[in-house]
C-alpha cells in the first residue's frame, strides 16, 4: 500500500513522494546488474523565460555498495521560471518513470 504525503498530496510513486516518505532518495537495479540511486541536479541557463533546468543523475555504485563506480545523466527534463517550480516539477515524476529514464540512459550507454 503506497503512503500518501499529506503535506503535498504526492505519493511515494513520485520521486518527491518517496523521498518524504523514506528520508532517501529512490534506488534501482539497473538492467547492467549495477545499483543506481537518483540525485536531483537543478541549475540556472542564460535563458531568462525558464532560466531553471532541471535532469537527474544516477550515480552507479559498485556492486558491493562501497563506492561510485560512474554515472548516467538525463538530458533536460523541466525549465522552469523559478527554483520552486522546478522543485515541484520534478518531485511529480513518477517512479516508474525515472527507471525508464535510467534504462535509456544504459542502453545509450552501451551504444557509446
Amino acid at each position: 500500500m503506497k503512503k500518501e504525503n499529506k503535506a503535498d498530496g504526492l505519493d511515494e510513486a513520485t520521486l518527491g513522494g518517496y523521498t518524504e516518505v523514506h528520508e532517501r532518495p529512490p534506488a534501482f537495479e539497473g538492467s547492467d546488474g549495477f545499483p543506481y540511486t537518483v540525485s536531483v541536479e537543478i541549475e540556472t541557463s542564460k535563458d531568462l523565460e525558464a532560466p531553471y533546468i532541471v535532469y537527474l543523475v544516477f550515480p552507479r555504485w559498485a556492486s558491493t555498495g562501497l563506492g561510485i563506480t560512474g554515472h548516467l545523466q538525463t538530458p533536460i527534463l523541466y525549465r522552469e521560471k523559478t527554483r520552486e517550480q522546478a522543485e515541484i516539477a520534478i518531485s511529480m515524476l513518477k517512479l516508474s518513470d525515472i527507471k525508464l529514464l535510467l534504462e535509456e540512459g544504459i542502453a545509450s550507454d552501451h551504444d557509446d
